[in-house]
This record gives structure tokens, C-alpha cells and sequence, in this order.
């Protein structure tokens, strides 16, 4: 894994957030943005700048998915700022309406 701006700390807040909070976002983004269009299920399991990373499940089977940023991030603010943007991104690649506020 590339060096990365965030402590494990960071890291361990902001995959259980998503996953605890957010697990129908990060299965948009994986199927939308990761290219695993068939997936049914996913979590994130890690993050450094520049980039998150994701098990989804396609077919039953964990699959590791890699999601690029669209800028290299040195602040955990801008963690949440790109994961909004890809949310919506997937959403309208998806054809999906994003929820209020998302």
C-alpha cells in the first residue's frame, strides 16, 4: 500500500463509518465507480491518498476493488468531501437518485 497521509486511527474511523453508516453508498460506488456493476454487497477495508479500497461481492465471491481519488488527499476532511462526490457520481451513473443531503 502506497505511504499514506492518515493514521491507522483515521483509517479504522472512517472504514466503520462507511461500513456501519453508509453500506448502500460504498455498494454504489464499488458498482458504479469500481466496475463491479453486478456486485451485491460492499464494505471498505482501507484507505491511504490516494485511494480507498473495497470488498464487494460479485456471484457470492469477495472481490477486492481499488478506487482511485480524484486527487491526491492529505486531509481527513477532504476524506468525506471525495467520498460525497463519488457517492453522487455513482448515483448518476447508476440512474439513482441520491438521497436528501447525500
Amino acid at each position: 500500500m502506497p505511504s499514506t497521509p492518515f493514521t491507522p486511527e483515521v483509517v479504522h474511523a472512517v472504514t466503520k463509518h462507511m461500513n456501519d453508516d453508509h453500506a448502500e453508498d460504498t455498494l454504489l460506488i464499488c458498482q458504479a465507480l469500481g466496475g463491479r456493476p453486478s456486485a451485491t454487497a460492499a464494505r471498505m477495508t482501507g484507505l491511504d491518498g490516494y485511494g480507498g479500497d473495497y470488498i464487494a461481492i460479485v456471484d457470492g465471491a469477495e472481490v477486492e476493488v481499488r478506487i482511485s481519488w480524484s486527487r491526491p488527499l492529505t486531509e481527513r476532511a477532504e476524506i468525506r468531501q471525495e467520498v460525497v462526490r463519488m457517492y453522487q457520481d455513482a448515483c448518476e451513473i447508476l440512474g439513482v437518485p441520491p438521497r436528501a443531503g447525500g
